[in-house]
């Protein structure tokens, strides 16, 4: 995963330390009932579409791009699905990171689904009853952008 210019500028000055981060999450789907998923290259596991907010920049806004960026499709943000702080996480380097994530419902509007950048090692549409394996984590998020209640999930302790 290319890792962006801000944080490595941060890195310079702070090291290895704990970085919080604003991380974007989407649950992308199709008129036929489809979910847009990528295999990371880091990992070789599918995942939804997810990336890091630049500075400055809106989480809606942020997350169109790397939607765009990672798998050539087009999507409009429907709605905030959820809002939740993961746990610390280490990198392999002993970069230690946290994200607060926004995670959202989009919808996909023009664009063939393909891997578009080197964070990927596979992009494709899954129907919504049979995804591949996803983290626990990400199937709440499909689970709570496919469920009628508009309203965005959050801890409250």
């Amino acid at each position: 995963m290319t890792t962006p210019r801000f944080i490595l500028d941060l890195r310079e000055k702070i090291g290895h330390d704990l970085l919080w981060l604003t991380g974007i999450t989407g649950v992308v789907l199709n008129d036929a009932d489809q979910v847009l998923l990528v295999r990371r290259s880091d990992s070789g596991r599918w995942s939804l579409v997810a990336g890091i907010l630049e500075p400055g920049e809106q989480p809606a806004v942020g997350l169109v791009r790397e939607i765009e960026e990672e798998t050539a499709v087009k999507a409009v943000v429907e709605r905030l699905v959820s809002v939740e702080s993961l746990a610390p996480a280490s990198y392999p380097n002993g970069d230690q990171v946290q994200f607060l994530d926004l995670c959202f419902r989009c919808r996909a509007v023009a664009g063939e689904a393909r891997v578009n950048d080197d964070e990927s090692l596979d992009v494709r549409w899954w129907p919504l009853d049979a995804p591949p394996e996803l983290p626990e984590r990400e199937l709440a998020c499909l689970a709570n952008a496919l469920s009628p209640d508009p309203a965005p999930i959050f801890a409250t302790s």
